[in-house]
């Protein structure tokens, strides 16, 4: 079992949080400490990120979904849960619920995709980490990570060097096995037969994962709703309000 870094905080339902590519789990800490107050957060790191465990070899979408698996059934016992992904926590939702539905009260995929018909950008990309290091293509990526409006600010100043902290402590051959993962998901089949009650956020301005991504998803799954948040990539960094307001409403209407 892959030792996985995790923090546990409130009481409630449980919600388990799990974070973007590059990232860990303090992306989540405006988001965690707004749902603390009625409910048990639970959020992690990925294996290869933060504190968890480094596991050498290739990394699937489908490895991440069985960590996850195996961090719900420990910490969570027999009650399903909230689970929300963002980007690459979208896409171990995805692989969760087509493998473990029976763990997830219901889903949120936010800022994610299913599918990447071009390669060569990740390609390009885990190149350059493997010639110069994380360092050359952090400064790229929190740039797509926020909205100009918002890395202007104190605030989003601050949180885009705690974003650049983040991935640059990521170390090189792991952030590439992660981006190679991320590059070949392949959800747009299975997607049609997932049963779990399934939200989807787009942001209107994610240059990463537009929102056609967004809306190729909900027209895959089954009962999936769309909303929008008006943030970059990391939404949730950017804009904690309004995303857990998106959340409470979501799970009201289940």
């Amino acid at each position: 079992m892959t030792r996985l870094n995790v923090v546990r905080e409130g009481q409630g339902p449980i919600v388990v949080l799990s974070h973007a590519l590059g990232c860990n789990l303090h992306m989540w800490d405006g988001v965690a400490a707004l749902l603390a107050r009625a409910h048990t957060v639970i959020r992690y790191d990925h294996r290869n990120h933060g504190g968890s465990e480094q596991v050498a070899g290739p990394l699937t979408m489908d490895m991440l979904a069985a960590d996850a698996a195996a961090l719900i059934e420990r910490e969570a016992g027999a009650e399903p849960v909230h689970f929300v992904g963002l980007s690459m926590g979208g896409m171990t939702a995805q692989a969760l619920a087509l493998h473990r539905p029976e763990l997830l009260r219901d889903v949120v995929i936010a800022n994610s995709a299913s599918h990447y018909p071009d390669q060569a950008p990740w390609t390009a990309r885990a190149a350059r980490v493997q010639a110069e290091g994380v360092g050359a293509v952090a400064p790229g990526a929190v740039e797509r990570w926020l909205t100009p409006a918002f890395a202007a600010t104190p605030e989003g100043a601050a949180a885009a060097a705690k974003l650049h902290a983040m991935l640059v402590a990521t170390d090189a051959a792991s952030y590439i096995a992660s981006v190679n993962g991320v590059a070949a998901i392949d959800f747009r089949e299975s997607n049609r037969r997932l049963k779990v009650p399934t939200l989807v956020i787009g942001g209107t301005q994610d240059l990463a994962t537009p929102m056609a991504m967004s809306e190729q998803m909900v027209a895959a799954i089954p009962g999936a709703t769309l909303a929008t948040i008006d943030a970059a990539h990391l939404s949730a960094v950017e804009l904690p309000e309004r995303f857990v307001e998106l959340l409470v409403n979501f799970w009201r209407s289940q």
